[in-house]
């Protein structure tokens, strides 16, 4: 019994020694202490952070590039996070959604900023066109890691209304007229470039706002009222509506926002202006397009 015993404790002795594990024995073997041991071969990936600015305008009738950022970090090494992937969506659809330039934005490879030690950064890049719907929209990053292993997170941002418009010239130009002359019909497209749909008011000055002008001439001048306007291309100038010095919306125009990509929301407006007695010489004056929420 004593040399079985022996032998039994030099294996152990020996078994300890191979494998730098300790042991230990309480007094009589009332208590054994043995380690454990463990290897993790693959660790997660981890989001630490997504940031993106709050809040955001849009540029009217423009591309905004908005950038998510995205702080990661994997236990392995930064070399095991493979790669990033993002989703810019409102709040009425969903990360897995199609993109859709009013709703959903995808950028699959985001672009590495920095890494180092256990971490890596993203920069997440979206193109979003002026007509994206306005509201709560987020940010949803995935990280990937070399074992296919991914953690997600996301941040919240409110891309705000605008109401934006353009006109098709920045010149109204009647041409060569006399008194007592009505000119001809001239157009201006009113575009809509905002995300909103919007109504349009109108004003008209000569020289200074206000003046009740609708053009200040060499000699003399044209009052607001002889400019006129209207949706009808068949309407005469009796039958336009004249300018005015303050800001009047311009009755069932309501021009919605743009929603597919190459197809422009507009409406056009025709002009008149009739030449009284007796201003004489060149003649300028200008007209204030206002964009007016349409809700």
């Amino acid at each position: 019994m004593v040399g079985a015993a022996l032998l039994l404790l030099l294996a152990v002795l020996l078994y300890n020694a191979l494998f730098s594990f300790s042991y230990s024995v309480g007094p009589n073997y009332r208590n054994v202490s043995i380690d454990t041991y463990i290897n993790i071969t693959n660790a997660l990936p981890e989001i630490l952070q997504v940031t993106i600015s709050d809040p955001i305008t849009l540029s009217a009738g423009a591309i905004t590039y908005i950038e998510c950022n995205v702080s990661t970090r994997d236990w392995n090494g930064y070399a095991d996070i493979n790669f990033t992937d993002a989703y810019l969506y409102h709040s009425t659809s969903n990360p897995l959604a199609a993109d859709d330039n009013n709703t959903h934005y995808t950028d699959s490879n985001c672009t590495v900023t920095q890494q180092g030690g256990y971490s890596k950064n993203f920069t997440c890049t979206f193109n979003v066109t002026y007509y994206a719907l306005n509201g709560t929209w987020t940010c949803n990053a995935t990280v990937h890691d070399n074992s296919s292993i991914n953690d997600t997170d996301w941040n919240t941002t409110t891309i705000n209304s605008m109401l934006a418009l353009n006109i098709s010239s920045t010149l109204l130009d009647f041409g060569q007229m006399d008194v007592g002359d009505t000119s001809a019909n001239e157009t201006l497209n009113i575009t809509n470039i905002g995300n909103l749909d919007i109504n349009v008011s109108l004003r008209g000055y000569g020289a200074t706002e206000g003046d009740g002008l609708a053009f200040n001439c060499t000699i003399g001048n044209i009052s607001i009222d002889n400019e006129r306007y209207s949706l009808n291309s068949s309407h005469t100038w009796g039958q336009k509506v004249p300018l005015t010095s303050g800001f009047q919306p311009v009755q069932n125009l309501t021009i919605t926002k743009q929603d597919t990509p190459g197809v422009l929301k507009r409406n056009t407006t025709y002009w008149q202006v009739y030449i009284p007695p007796n201003p004489a010489g060149e003649c300028n004056g200008t007209i204030v397009f206002q964009a007016e929420s349409a809700t």
